[in-house]
């Protein structure tokens, strides 16, 4: 049993597992659509899969901007890529529907005090429809989704896990087990449209799977066995995942490989416009890129 392996927290951790698992598959993109956009060739008329990762690579330019947590940026790409798999976009409206996204997300996850004006979000982005347009947007993609905002995504789980399995390690192993490098890795992968067909669990596990055996942390094999047991995911579909997020984590990390624009950001936060807006915002002086995967 996963019990005997974990801390006596585990039964509050694997009760909040379960509850996560249980809800997973009920706020995730349609596959079907998401393959669409796959294939669908660059022609200017319709979505492609080029076009949509780097409106998320934006979205992760903001987020990083305004300081925002990982949860609110995997709630962004889960929403987005939840519209886009249902309804026919235009590219010239993508831009609309990511800002869009990403401001539900924003004011789901971030502090009220800390959620930007439209006005300011609109002007930082650079992005040449209104706020009126903005505000027809969100009432478009509510109305699509359900109205479901919050969902199960993948850096919940991740959480779960590393917490789930951090504790088999001795104090100096832990240092090599960092969450914060586990979420950066979680960004690159949300920046590629393949990956929301995977389930939020089996990407979470992916990356925890391949980060254990980058780092050696071999111990941990028994409990990683139990966790992937415990969430009904097959050697074969996290072996498939795992190998795709490896080759994702080595691709980004590459120079050929385009980061989130950040100069764009840095140049129009300047001047005047730096004075209208709340001290609150631009909590990060510099933006970072998704570093290397290997150690």
């Amino acid at each position: 049993m996963i019990e005997t392996l974990v801390t006596c927290n585990a039964q509050d951790l694997l009760c909040q597992l379960n509850s996560l698992l249980e809800l997973e598959v009920k706020c995730q993109p349609k596959a079907c659509g998401l393959r669409l956009i796959e294939t669908a060739h660059d022609n200017g008329l319709r979505m492609t899969s080029k076009l949509r990762d780097f409106e998320v690579k934006d979205l992760l330019s903001l987020t990083q901007f305004f300081g925002f947590s990982t949860e609110t940026f995997s709630l962004t790409v889960n929403l987005l890529d939840r519209f886009l798999s249902k309804m026919k976009v235009q590219p010239k409206h993508l831009g609309c529907v990511g800002l869009t996204c990403f401001y539900l997300a924003v004011k789901a996850i971030e502090e009220e005090r800390n959620v930007p004006l439209a006005t300011d979000l609109l002007r930082i982005s650079q992005y040449k429809f209104t706020v009126f347009d903005m505000m027809r947007m969100e009432k478009i993609v509510l109305e699509k989704l359900g109205w479901k905002v919050k969902a199960t995504t993948a850096v919940y789980l991740l959480k779960l896990y590393h917490s789930l399995v951090f504790d088999n390690l001795t104090s100096e192993r832990k240092k090599l087990f960092s969450p914060e490098r586990l979420e950066t890795h979680l960004k690159a992968c949300h920046c590629r449209i393949g990956f929301s067909k995977a389930k939020p669990s089996v990407l979470a596990l992916s990356i925890l799977a391949l980060e254990i055996q980058e780092q050696k942390l071999f111990e941990l094999m028994d409990v990683m066995e139990c966790l992937q047991n415990h969430s009904n995911i097959s050697s074969r579909d996290l072996h498939c995942w795992k190998e795709l997020v490896g080759k994702c984590l080595a691709e980004y990390a590459s120079s050929k490989c385009s980061k989130p624009n950040v100069q764009k950001l840095k140049w129009i936060v300047s001047g005047r416009t730096a004075r209208q807006l709340k001290h609150s915002y631009y909590k990060v002086a510099q933006l970072p890129t998704i570093p290397e995967s290997g150690s």
